[in-house]
């Protein structure tokens, strides 16, 4: 199934998880962790512990679909002492997909008291 990308809401689970769990595992994971609807459409990530496989569950209307994936090098997150359970948008989804991992970057150039971004100086 594609999803539009501005429509999709993913639900990342910020604990370890054992893959064993399947469809019936990870619904009530859902439910009872997450504490969300299932059937909502939206998209669930689930870790393991190494972070090298990722599982993501959805409703697609006539049942639920579980991708897996299995990184063969490196790893989905690098340390899970920061790990959150958190809400990301599709292409943070496409990213973690990659063994992208996102951080909150600083800006290093500030821009002095009074200057906009076009150069124009405010008086």
């Amino acid at each position: 199934m594609f999803f539009p990308e501005g429509q999709v809401r993913v639900h990342v689970y910020g604990q370890p998880t054992d893959m064993r769990k399947s469809f019936d595992g990870l619904y009530a994971l859902t439910r009872q962790e997450l504490a969300q609807d299932p059937l909502s459409g939206r998209l669930f990530v689930f870790i393991n512990r190494r972070a090298t496989q990722m599982k993501v569950l959805y409703w697609d209307r006539t049942g639920f679909c579980v991708w897996a994936k299995r990184l063969e090098q490196g790893r989905f997150l690098s340390d899970w002492r920061r790990a959150t359970t958190r809400e990301i948008d599709w292409t943070g989804l496409k990213m973690l997909l990659e063994g992208i991992e996102v951080k909150v970057v600083r800006k290093r150039y500030k821009y002095p008291v009074g200057v906009y971004a076009n150069g124009i100086i405010a008086t």
